[in-house]
């Protein structure tokens, strides 16, 4: 396998590689079943496209790791064209002009560790005038007596942004909002906050923000198949 990914990475830094045109969703993983008592489970940082197939990976000891891990993880890969996504962790102004200097877009997850640009963007979406004025995509799906709707919304109105210089390409930030409606008919709601170097695509950032979920979906299958037979990994 090691020697497949080898070629595999080496077809993606040629020109045919360029052809490759995918989300890359970066994100690490403690994995299940590689610890003891005297001894920490492997923190794995993974880049998974949108197929499931894992494209490389880096080895950390600490979650907080992943900071360092992530830049030669990209270091590693061509990822001209692509579209890089990551969780809160990987929310670093180092990162981002990393990406943009090798000529990749971004969608960034924005949690309190952005000081007050989080706060920034979640009051300007709370601006009813304002939200009307974004692209706006909504989808409705039915899954095991639940409706889920998920929006989003996305504008490059960011001039008044006090970090706006700070995020390299930075273009547009988005709002998603996730709604669940289950068989009793209580709903809940999550919202989440994303910055991107995307111009206002709402399709295109829509499968992003979405895309992002397959590589919790490969870090799950990693820690039900291996922790099953009971492999280290």
């Amino acid at each position: 396998m090691e020697n497949f990914q080898k070629k595999w990475n080496e077809l993606l830094n040629s020109e045919e590689g360029e052809k490759v045109k995918r989300l890359l969703a970066i994100d690490g993983k403690t994995q299940r079943g590689n610890g003891n008592k005297n001894q920490k489970g492997n923190h794995i940082v993974s880049a998974v496209d949108e197929r499931g197939f894992c494209l490389g990976q880096k080895r950390v000891e600490e979650k907080t790791n992943e900071i360092t891990a992530i830049p030669e993880l990209i270091d590693s890969l061509n990822i001209k064209g692509t579209i890089i996504t990551t969780d809160a962790m990987g929310t670093q102004t180092a990162i981002v002009k990393k990406i943009r200097k090798k000529r990749a877009d971004y969608v960034l997850a924005l949690k309190g560790n952005q000081g007050s640009l989080l706060e920034e963007v979640r009051e300007y979406f709370s601006d009813g005038g304002l939200l009307k004025k974004c692209a706006y995509k909504k989808k409705v799906e039915k899954a095991r007596g639940k409706i889920e709707k998920r929006e989003y919304w996305q504008t490059e109105d960011i001039s008044w942004l006090s970090q706006k210089k700070e995020w390299m390409g930075l273009k547009s930030i988005i709002l998603t909002r996730n709604t669940i409606t289950g068989a009793d008919g209580k709903e809940t709601v999550e919202e989440r906050y994303f910055i991107s170097s995307l111009p206002t695509e709402i399709e295109e950032t829509a499968r992003a923000v979405r895309g992002h979920w397959m590589i919790e979906s490969y870090h799950w299958h990693l820690d039900v198949h291996f922790g099953k037979m009971g492999i280290t990994h």
